[in-house]
């Protein structure tokens, strides 16, 4: 048997799958019906146990098509039924998959009163593990795990040398072989906090090349790349501690277009001198309705994240563009002077509804200006 820790005292016991390590970080819940290997794959969950709020987990199986990096980033994974795979795209199950990257999982857990807990307290710190050990004695471990606040984990996930991005394109879903990449008539260079293949995949649709630069490269080196817009992505962790991300961004500021979506969003705000905290649970699943201050248009959205930007805190000359119809959170600002905007959803989706994508439309059009 498996256990999972809190570290507030809550302790479920299930079965194990995947492999037999144990599992700490900070527990979190993802509402998405679909996509499991895409979230598990998303450097964004990097030092995080998703659990899984829809019932069966793994009937669509594993396949190389639909990684969103080199690898599970999230550390242990909580279900409440594990399926065999039953998928013509199905090339390993999840069991086995899990088991061969080194990824701890626990099935057959209430995830109902799992999920309505940490709706209630917030996301807790916590452990799976098959120790045969005292349940004090877990949530003691849980108790230990590091803190989100504060953590750099965008740096670890970043690459470490700039390149060019030249990987042949996938199908949307992987149901046709490679797809042709259009001719690229404009350059964009990407900080890479921890970003998504679908993300560079939709730079390339919309006729982009693009160079990958890390978290803290130098707004000198970016410029003498001379690039006709700048992308600042996703990532895990906490957007206040990435080492020299904000100050990289700042100096771009007003020279040249700017993107950023999710924690890119989060450092262009701290650019600008506004603020970001951290969130009770966060938003995480494929249904986030999101609506456009300036047309009232609502999007239903793919989202990420456990930190957002304090609206409260931005400066002049930043505005507010979109808002969480849940919530009310800042989910997209503005710098009209200096040719910025950003959005905190996932306008690439993978998982997700793909509505949103006009984002991609947009940023072309700046750069085109």
């Amino acid at each position: 048997m498996t256990r999972i820790a809190l570290e507030d005292g809550l302790v479920l016991t299930g079965i194990p799958f995947g492999s037999p390590r144990d599992a700490e970080g900070e527990v979190v819940f993802n509402t998405s019906m679909f996509g499991y290997q895409e979230i598990l794959t998303d450097p964004s969950y990097a030092g995080q146990i998703v659990v899984m709020t829809t019932p069966e987990i793994g009937n669509v199986g594993v396949n190389a098509d639909d990684e969103e990096s080199s690898g599970p980033k999230a550390v242990g994974m909580v279900v409440r039924e594990l399926c065999a795979p039953s998928n013509q795209r199905s090339t390993e199950s999840l069991h086995d998959y899990l088991l061969r990257t080194g990824v701890s999982g626990v099935s057959e857990i209430d995830t109902r009163k799992l999920v309505r807990h940490l709706r209630t307290v917030g996301v807790r710190r916590g452990i799976v593990s098959s120790e045969s050990v005292s349940d004090a004695a877990l949530v003691e471990r849980a108790r230990a795990v590091p803190s989100m606040e504060g953590r750099d984990l965008a740096t670890e996930m970043s690459t470490k040398e700039a390149y060019e991005w030249t990987a042949p394109m996938r199908a949307p879903h992987g149901m046709a072989p490679e797809v042709p990449a259009p001719k690229s008539d404009l350059h964009v260079v990407a900080y890479d906090y921890g970003l998504k293949l679908a993300m560079l995949e939709e730079l390339r649709r919309i006729g982009c090349r693009v160079t990958v630069v890390p978290a803290a490269f130098p707004a000198e080196r970016t410029l003498a790349l001379k690039p006709d817009g700048v992308l600042l992505t996703n990532g895990p962790g906490d957007p206040a501690a990435v080492v020299g991300a904000a100050e990289a961004v700042r100096d771009l500021l007003g020279k040249v277009p700017i993107l950023g979506i999710c924690m890119g969003h989060q450092i262009l705000a701290l650019a600008a001198g506004a603020k970001t905290y951290k969130m009770k649970f966060g938003h995480r699943g494929a249904n986030q309705p999101v609506m456009d201050v300036a047309s009232k248009r609502i999007d239903i959205t793919s989202q990420n994240h456990g930190f957002a930007v304090d609206g409260d805190s931005l400066p002049d000359g930043v505005r507010v563009s979109h808002t969480n119809l849940n919530d009310g959170t800042v989910e997209g600002i503005e710098i009209p002077g200096a040719r910025a905007f950003s959005v905190q959803h996932h306008p690439e989706a993978s998982p997700g509804p793909q509505e949103a994508r006009s984002v991609f439309r947009k940023f072309r059009a700046a750069m085109e200006r």
